[in-house]
């Protein structure tokens, strides 16, 4: 019973600073145009737009050395990463649900290619600051990279990969959930299973528009409208 408390305790302290430890990545007032932004088309042009100002702002800023600096550009490049995540996951749930977004895609092709090529620019002439913020910067090419390598697919092939993803997540949450239950050697309560569940899935998927917003993201669904019924 120790070493489940011990390990369950872990589990929750590890999800508590992780949340604590999140920032938003959007202002109110751009938080405020996602909700607004409910057609996919659109909320996805709205993200670009975001992104593009990232990349502004971190152009503005390599054009003076003044202190501080480093510190701005590296959460210009971490917030721009979270919006391509947060662009992808709008792409990813209308590609599901079988949405067309043919004219948002072709955007978000033209937008991404010119982002990418303003931060390889950087890489490839580094500046003298460039180690406070050279990790922020990686991720930010490779996660803009991917994002135009998934834009760049036919639906179908996107519906695919999209569908593995979710069931890689599914696995690592019933994994987690497996080993909170063997610690203790039996199957949790049914609502201690599901209460681990819910934990698990917060730590291996956090939702960027969640963490965009600080709340449920808008639904892309009508008001009334029910689910779509699964994939035969």
């Amino acid at each position: 019973m120790r070493c489940f408390g011990t390990l369950l305790l872990g589990m929750v302290m590890m999800i508590t600073n992780a949340t604590a430890q999140q920032k938003d990545f959007l202002t109110s007032d751009e938080a405020d145009q996602i909700r607004v932004a409910q057609e996919p088309n659109m909320r996805l042009r709205v993200y670009l737009h975001f992104a593009q100002q990232r990349v502004d702002l971190i152009e503005q800023a390599l054009k003076k050395e003044k202190a501080g600096r480093a510190g701005l550009i590296h959460e210009y490049l971490e917030e721009y990463t979270k919006i391509i995540e947060a662009l992808d996951i709008v792409a990813d749930d209308a590609t599901k649900r079988k949405i067309v977004i043919e004219e948002g895609i072709s955007a978000v092709i033209k937008e991404e290619k010119a982002m990418l090529a303003k931060l390889q620019a950087i890489a490839d002439a580094p500046p003298k600051d460039i180690g406070r913020y050279q990790f922020a910067l990686t991720q930010a090419l490779e996660t803009t990279e991917d994002s135009l390598d998934m834009a760049k697919q036919d639906v179908e092939a996107r519906r695919t990969a999209v569908a593995e993803a979710d069931q890689r997540r599914k696995a690592e949450r019933e994994s987690l959930t497996k080993a909170v239950e063997g610690a203790e050697g039996k199957a949790l309560p049914k609502t201690e299973a599901a209460k681990s569940e819910k934990r698990a899935a917060d730590a291996a998927a956090p939702d960027a528009e969640q963490r965009a917003t600080g709340r449920k993201p808008p639904t892309l669904r009508r008001k009334g409208e029910a689910p779509a019924p699964p994939k035969p």
